[in-house]
């Protein structure tokens, strides 16, 4: 089963900031830490809304990488039912992941529109997508060669938007009295505050690292 990414209450969030701001970031991938100085090059060192908008864009790309790939090998392995089983398990695992990101995507998507914001045609459009691109290509062919080596770029992308988040919210205290409401709020989680809901996102970030730390031990021992 995947997980279930229910609303954390205040001061819970406030916790996970507090983890988070205290714990040192993961030793990232040569691949890594390209692609996060290539998106502070182009969208600043500073954290802001539409350079996590270009994230959370990003950010969905693994998952559908990896079960792309998954679907593929679950045809070839008919002879060995197990096999198969445990491709679609670790699918189903991560789907949970896919749509949380979506959910961020669609409310930071929102907010930008809220604040009147105007793409542009290269750095909000073309840039985003073609970054994507050349990630999905990444985590497609690292996952063919060896899931571990995608599950760990994965959770070194994951690490590096939790601390953004937290980060982001910490050098920002006029979000605690900033109201967040949304036509997601449904959908994801109600929050009082801006701040308590990128803590959140953020929290989620941290949970999607676990879990891709989890699956990087799972896949070497498979």
């Amino acid at each position: 089963m995947g997980k279930v990414y229910l609303p954390q209450p205040a001061e819970v969030l406030l916790g996970a900031q507090h983890q988070t701001l205290t714990t040192p970031r993961r030793s990232y991938s040569l691949a890594a830490r390209v692609l996060f100085l290539g998106m502070d090059a182009l969208y600043g060192r500073a954290g802001s809304i539409r350079k996590y908008r270009v994230l959370e864009i990003i950010a969905r790309v693994p998952y559908q990488a990896w079960e792309n790939v998954a679907y593929v090998a679950v045809t070839h392995t008919s002879e060995s039912p197990d096999m198969a089983r445990n491709i679609h398990d670790r699918v189903v695992a991560t789907r949970a992941q896919q749509d949380n990101e979506t959910w961020h995507l669609l409310i930071l998507e929102e907010m930008l529109h809220a604040h009147g914001h105007r793409r542009t045609l290269w750095r909000d459009r073309v840039l985003p997508q073609f970054i994507a691109f050349i990630y999905y290509q990444l985590s497609w062919l690292l996952y063919t060669v060896s899931p571990a080596w995608s599950y760990r770029l994965n959770a070194d992308f994951e690490d590096h938007a939790e601390h953004e988040y937290m980060a982001w919210v910490a050098n920002h205290p006029e979000l605690e009295k900033t109201p967040w409401q949304s036509s997601f709020a449904d959908d994801y989680g109600h929050h009082d505050t801006v701040a308590d809901l990128f803590r959140s996102i953020g929290n989620d970030e941290r949970l999607h690292k676990e879990e891709s730390e989890s699956l990087i031990k799972q896949a070497r021992f498979s």
